[in-house]
């Protein structure tokens, strides 16, 4: 179990790794070789800090959506594969509850701070 369990946290680690994307600093169309280059777009296209946060928070929000994905499937297939043992199905359920209770607090958490901002005229 501790195998399976590195496994899937050494691909969600190498999986952060992957989308990596090269930045060149130099933008003016061709390098001292004569080859063209590629100038990029920043992906960050804020104005302002509280654009800047709400990008952050929807991010964060993705990654905890993704983690409750994965803590539901988890929980799900601890349960399947019980065959018929009453402390496997109950930590089973108990992971399912767990994943469901952590999902609403940070879902209404999100929606408490949205209301308190758009209430006090700070829009994403």
């Amino acid at each position: 179990m501790q195998v399976l369990k590195l496994s899937i946290i050494s691909i969600m680690v190498f999986s952060l790794f992957v989308n990596a994307v090269p930045v060149l600093a130099d933008c003016s169309g061709t390098s001292q070789d004569g080859a063209t280059q590629v100038c990029l777009e920043s992906p960050i296209t804020a104005e302002n800090p509280q654009e800047l946060i709400g990008i952050a928070i929807r991010g964060l929000l993705g990654i905890v959506g993704s983690l409750a994905l994965i803590m539901f499937i988890y929980g799900g297939f601890t349960w399947m594969l019980a065959a018929g043992s009453a402390e496997k199905v109950q930590k089973g359920k108990n992971i399912l509850i767990w994943a469901t209770i952590g999902l609403v607090v940070i879902f209404s958490a999100y929606a408490l701070v949205r209301f308190v901002f758009e209430g006090l005229g700070i829009t994403q």
